[in-house]
């Protein structure tokens, strides 16, 4: 129950979709839930907007009328920093003195440019986990804005404050999922409507890739069975993202949550992310969840051959991903695949991809090579990077030099796409998915549906080309040096290893 007298009005806005979320998914902002959540219980009157099923006109609208004392901006996707800049700056100008704030995965990263960018319009960036300190934030910027970078994790013009701190428990978090309008509207595939999910934070291994473990410090933390089970029993949609980087990377923590779902009797479908000798190593646990609902999986393999999962340092095997594919073939588990493209694919690599995709069952997406960043890649491609544009930073275009011309690489990658997209929505396909989207469509639900039109318009050549050609009012700081070829990985950190000593899964590396 939140309490009766407020301390002050707190907007939180998530921004608009990017081009990938345009047709594949929209998912609820979680992350926002869990700090509205988190504000409510320290007294504060909280609405949350998210800009992915609402539109800018929304937001303004809502900020007139409802003049809020303080909105914090997510921004989890390096494509949003310049829209969310573009929304603080008009935002700024109407309401002088509303405190304006940021924060996010990739706003962790980037905080000192996001502020140079906004120009004094924004009033600090929050750097790591938010639900902590963002109460604490609100209540010092109503006494004394000039002190906010002396608080753990926040950054201002002025200065920067000591390192992010963990949140205390995974437990004390939930949801304020009764503050998000619209929730029909968030959907995973064929999961519609969808809601999501956090069991577990972080990710013990350190593929170059990706700043999930950067971001974390390499930890891996994880929410008790009864409170994980607790939370599930209080969504009401009828399909569930499991969120977590790597899905039950410990068995005993899958059983434990499975049990105490199973003693509340809840039934729900599942959609889930994990890894090919997770699922090899605890395929129990996933046969456990395939009783319990579980239907859908992404597995990242990222490459179909030794030398590319070497590069981006997967530390499993090819055999072992293609055997954790005849796994999940096995327990009746529909997978996804992402491949990474990289830049330097020529005609011949991109057939090569194609063939493999069409020879085997799953449903297999293709992505492009972006080095984030917060990742290794970042500091050790010796690329020299073809774009300062954010909004490029979507893992569906090229912000490399390619080998062909920028034009037939799209090409490519788009027939490469269309191909693929053909196999699983193409007329064949569709005979199969009738009854349900005749189900859904019954339900009112249009996700599913309008899903299955969108490609040609979403992928299409003219469409990425001309994105490159767009005007860049907000350019990238790129590193200052020469590429790294050895990384000291506690330069990434956003939360500093030694504050949480890391739980090391089986196979994770050194």
């Amino acid at each position: 129950m939140a309490p009766t007298a407020k301390k002050g009005k707190v907007l939180l806005v998530h921004p608009s979709s990017l081009m990938y979320s345009e047709v594949y998914l929209r998912l609820e902002p979680l992350g926002l839930e869990l700090i509205a959540q988190s504000c409510r219980r320290n007294g504060f009157d909280v609405r949350l907007l998210d800009l992915q099923a609402h539109t800018h006109k929304d937001y303004f609208r809502l900020v007139d009328d409802w003049r809020p004392d303080s909105i914090g901006f997510s921004l989890n996707y390096l494509a949003n920093i310049p829209e969310v800049v573009d929304l603080v700056k008009a935002t700024r100008l109407r309401y002088p003195d509303c405190f304006l704030f940021a924060g996010g995965h990739s706003a962790s990263f980037t905080a000192k440019e996001i502020l140079q960018h906004a120009a004094g319009t924004l009033d600090c960036v929050v750097k790591g986990e938010g639900e902590d300190i963002t109460p604490n934030l609100i209540d010092m910027a109503a006494d004394d804005r000039g002190r906010l970078h002396t608080l753990p994790g926040v950054v201002t013009l002025e200065g920067e404050g000591p390192a992010p701190e963990f949140v205390h428990s995974l437990d004390d978090l939930n949801p304020a999922r009764d503050l998000l309008a619209k929730r029909k509207k968030y959907f995973i595939g064929v999961l519609d409507p969808s809601a999501s999910i956090e069991f577990t934070r972080g990710c013990p291994w350190d593929c170059v890739f990706c700043s999930a473990w950067t971001f974390y410090g390499r930890s891996y933390r994880h929410r008790s069975p009864e409170v994980a089970a607790e939370d599930l029993a209080s969504i009401k949609e009828p399909g569930v993202f499991i969120v977590d980087d790597v899905a039950f990377i410990q068995a005993d923590h899958g059983y434990a949550i499975g049990r105490e779902i199973e003693r509340r009797g809840v039934k729900k479908q599942y959609y889930l992310e994990t890894r090919g000798d997770v699922l090899l190593r605890n395929k129990e646990v996933f046969r456990y969840w395939k009783r319990l609902g579980l239907e859908y999986m992404f597995l990242g393999l990222e490459a179909i051959d030794e030398e590319g999962l070497k590069l981006f340092r997967k530390r499993v095997g090819l055999n072992k991903n293609f055997e954790a594919l005849e796994c999940a073939r096995e327990l009746g588990i529909t997978v996804a695949i992402n491949i990474i493209a990289d830049p330097s694919w020529d005609e011949k690599r991109f057939a090569v991809v194609r063939d493999w995709a069409l020879s085997v069952p799953e449903i297999v997406h293709i992505t492009v090579n972006t080095p984030y960043p917060g990742t290794e890649t970042w500091v050790t491609e010796s690329r020299q990077f073809s774009t300062l544009d954010y909004r490029l930073f979507d893992v569906q275009h090229a912000v490399m030099p390619t080998k062909l011309s920028l034009e037939e690489f799209y090409r490519q990658l788009i027939s490469t796409q269309q191909v693929l997209n053909q196999k699983h929505l193409g007329w064949a396909a569709l005979r199969d998915t009738f009854v349900m989207a005749a189900k859904y469509l019954a339900h009112g639900q249009t996700n599913f549906v309008k899903m299955l039109w969108k490609f040609n318009k979403v992928y299409n050549l003219e469409r990425q080309v001309a994105d490159h050609h767009r005007h860049v009012t907000y350019h990238m700081d790129l590193p200052q040096h020469a590429a790294q070829t050895h990384v000291d990985p506690n330069t990434l950190f956003i939360h500093p290893q030694q504050l949480l000593k890391p739980i090391r899964a089986v196979g994770a590396g050194s």
